[in-house]
Parts: C-alpha cells; structure tokens; sequence
C-alpha cells in the first residue's frame, strides 16, 4: 500500500473561467487513455460537464472528479483530477475542493494572465498550504506573453514562479518548447494530434535566453540540495538531470517555488509534459503531513 500511495497524485486544475480548464482536463482524459475522443467545451461534449447547465453555458458549476493512470519513467501513477469551477460564483465549490488535495495545476490564460478568480483561488491555496505548479495556456493565441504572465505570477499573486521551459514562437508560431531541465527542444506534431513529438536542436536565438533562465532555475532550488549548492558553486555544468529534479520537487512541496510550463490545451501542445511534471515534482499523500 505504501508503494502505491507514492505513485498517487491527488490534484486539482483551478483556473479563471475562460483559461481554457475543462479543455486541459479532456485532453489528460484522452491522453492517459480515459477517452477515446476528444471532448470539446464549445460543442458541449466535455467529459467533466455534467450537468445540463454546463453543457449548455460551456462552464463548469460543479467539481468534478476523476480517476485516471499516466505512466511515467517505468512506474504508473494514479492521478485523482479534481476539475475545479473557475467562475466566481462558485468560490465555496473551489474551497471545498482544496481541502482534498495535495497539489494544483493553476491555468493561467497566455494573454489575460492573473485574473480575478486566479488571485481569490491563489488566496484559498496558500491558506490550505497546497502546493502547486503553473501552466500558462492558449500559447497560440494572438497575445499571448509567456514571461508576462510569469511576471504577473510573481507581482500580483506575491509567489516565486521558476520557468522550467521557455516557449519555442508565440501566438500563430507557437510550435514547441525548450525544456531547461535536460537542455532540448521539443516541437508536438500535428498530424498526430500532439501525441507524438521530435526533439530538435535549441534554435540559435533562444540559446542565451537559455542559459539564463537554466541558471535562474538553477539558483532557485539550489539551497535545496547540498549537493547541488557545491557544483552550483563550484562547476554547474557538472550538476545532473536526478539532482536538480530531486530539489524542484523539495522546493515545490515547501511552496517555496512554483514551477511554470506552457502550452496550448487547445492544440494538443504541452499537456503529456505537464502530466509528467505532476508526477514528478507534485506531492503524493505520503509527502503531506
């Protein structure tokens, strides 16, 4: 039992209404296999709208959960989604949520960034100690500001975001990202409905953007392992892919950081990255006291 509470992530997915959660959610349902078809908001074909009202408004009212498995490096996880409502009317509903949870997935729009729901769901987190990561959604949209949004993250919600990818093009050019942890590039294929990817060299402009926001990663999580404090002192280049994952998740868990990913649900971009983030840096119920 012990063994499987470590591959159990309890999680819920809060957002601004229009952030583009429900649509997340679907594309995690399809992804890890739940769904054989992809559920559109807009057709009100959604799995996680039940409810007549919803279906028809394309909102969520209610929260609703789910059970559903991801495998990551050899092992499956378990992943209990709470699909949380984002408008304000139904702030209760989000509460009540959060008392079950070891961590979110906080939705931020690419272009309206923090909103008023994202800072009141922020508010509730930090009451409840929840841990929690970043996915700034709808990259492809015209607008769209990934470090804007991280900036706004850090300004008008007082946390510490730590991007741990940098969009590859933005609005219409958002093809792919460049994951700073094992330094490469990853550009989702289209035809395949984003399941399949490629990893391709850093593009030439992005590569000091790169370097400074690997370091910036780097610095921040640094005092979470000793280890990785000396090299970091002393030769970063020698610091290893199991060392600085090891103290993201240390530092997530303490809520000393928030690690932010981007994407766009809607275009099948960034989603199977950010489940294997969930697995990876997110508590089990073993990690919460």
């Amino acid at each position: 039992m012990a063994r499987d509470l470590r591959y159990t992530r309890n999680i819920g997915i809060a957002a601004h209404i229009d952030a583009g959660k429900t649509t997340t959610t679907e594309r995690i349902l399809f992804y890890t296999g739940l769904t054989h078809k992809l559920g559109e908001v807009h057709e009100g074909a959604a799995t996680m709208d039940w409810m007549e009202q919803e279906k028809e408004r394309g909102i969520t009212i209610t929260s609703a959960a789910t059970t559903t498995h991801w495998k990551y490096k050899g092992e499956e996880y378990k992943v209990n989604i709470i699909d949380t409502p984002g408008h304000v009317d139904f702030t209760v509903e989000v509460e009540r949520s959060l008392r079950v949870l070891d961590g979110v997935v906080a939705l931020f729009d690419a272009v309206s960034g923090v909103e008023p729901q994202s800072v009141t769901v922020w508010r509730q987190a930090n009451r409840y100690k929840v841990p929690r990561m970043a996915f700034v959604n709808k990259m492809d949209r015209a607008g769209a500001d990934f470090l804007e949004v991280v900036r706004q993250i850090k300004d008008m919600l007082g946390a510490n975001p730590v991007p741990l990818v940098l969009p590859i093009g933005q609005e219409e050019h958002f093809e792919g990202i460049v994951d700073l942890i094992q330094n490469k590039a990853i550009i989702w294929d289209e035809e395949t409905l984003g399941m399949t990817f490629k990893e391709v060299h850093i593009p030439e402009d992005m590569r000091e953007s790169v370097a400074e926001y690997r370091e910036k990663l780097v610095e921040a999580v640094a005092e979470y392992d000793e280890a990785l404090l000396e090299k970091y002192v002393d030769n970063p280049d020698t610091i290893t892919e199991p060392e600085l994952v090891s103290a993201i998740r240390k530092a997530t868990i303490d809520i000393a950081i928030v690690p932010v990913l981007c994407g766009s649900a809607f275009k099948n971009k960034g989603v199977q990255f950010m489940l294997d983030a969930v697995c990876r840096y997110l508590p089990s119920p073993m990690d919460i006291e």
